[in-house]
């Protein structure tokens, strides 16, 4: 995602670049050449969804700046705190569970329950986010306690 002009500009560079790779790797003569032909179609492949991710940022970027975003998006952080505990009770997950499965003293599952998360960090938010879901999410690594499972599961990374 593009956070800011500089990198916008940057973006449009990096566009530029592998468009002109593209056209390079497109036009390289197959017979002229020590590289294997399916080593050649993967990495046009590569280049073509290098180029389309950093289109699609700067698409993105571009829509925002014109103005163009659903505010009431914003809303999902009012309901956060009660989205986590219901996901937890949903899972058949006490606090004491969700705890040892991120590296957790129970008590502080009680304290972020009992102050809708208001202490918590972002980065703690999304562990808990993870040890709920029990999958990948962007999230600091963080290697899951308890079951088998968890412990094969990594948070990020």
């Amino acid at each position: 995602m593009i956070r800011n002009e500089r990198q916008y500009r940057f973006t449009k560079t990096q566009v530029r670049r592998f468009e002109e790779t593209l056209t390079e790797l497109k036009s390289r003569d197959s017979e002229n050449t020590d590289v294997h032909p399916l080593i050649a179609k993967a990495q046009v492949d590569a280049a073509s969804s290098q180029l389309a991710d950093l289109r699609e940022q700067l698409r993105e970027y571009e829509s925002l700046k014109s103005g163009k975003f659903d505010f009431s998006e914003l809303m999902v952080v009012t309901n956060l705190p009660a989205m986590l505990i219901k996901a937890r009770i949903a899972r058949g997950m006490t606090q004491r569970d969700l705890a040892e499965r991120i590296g957790l003293k129970e008590q502080q599952i009680q304290r972020y329950e009992a102050t809708d998360y208001a202490s918590a960090s972002l980065g703690r938010i999304y562990d808990v986010v993870g040890g709920l879901m029990l999958e990948d999410i962007p999230s600091p690594t963080r290697k899951l306690k308890g079951d088998k499972l968890s412990d094969q599961v990594r948070i990020g990374g």
